[in-house]
């Protein structure tokens, strides 16, 4: 019940602000709240704030004591909404398929589908040796096992 409630509060706030999405929601038996939010452009702390307060401002202490959490998903976790997609093209991916793994870079992303591109070494059509090609793949979102940005320091 405490769920559907904060779940209701949620949809309000991101009607109010269409260019922030749920991530995940959890409520523990002892009433904790954790919520986690993303962005088309990131989110701030501020974000964080403006929906945490969207949620403990509309629900009564005295009815249900609880605890609230709103926080952003962390650089190392898996992308798992369409959206995040999209706000990470350009940056390079490693995508978990069942049978295989893909690094490359986000060159496209919709809902349903994500493309990417990176380069291999394969052999000389004639003659010995390697040369660089690139290459590309669309990939179903529904086809992703797991896919994370991969942090580079340049």
């Amino acid at each position: 019940m405490l769920k559907d409630r904060v779940e209701e509060l949620l949809a309000e706030a991101f009607e109010e602000r269409k260019d922030l999405f749920l991530i995940d929601l959890k409520v523990t038996p002892d009433n904790k709240i954790m919520v986690v939010i993303d962005g088309d452009k990131g989110v701030s702390l501020n974000d964080c704030i403006e929906v945490s307060r969207k949620v403990e401002h509309n629900l009564d202490r005295e009815e249900q004591d609880f605890s609230l959490e709103v926080g952003s998903p962390g650089a190392t976790e898996p992308l798992v909404h369409a959206r995040q997609y999209q706000k990470n093209i350009g940056r390079k991916l490693k995508v978990k398929l069942e049978e295989e793994t893909l690094e490359g870079t986000l060159e496209k992303a919709d809902n349903s589908h994500i493309l990417l591109k990176w380069k291999a070494r394969e052999p000389k059509p004639v003659g010995k040796g390697k040369v660089t090609v690139q290459k590309e793949r669309e990939v179903a979102l529904e086809d992703i096992v797991e896919a994370k940005v991969m942090i580079t320091f340049n």
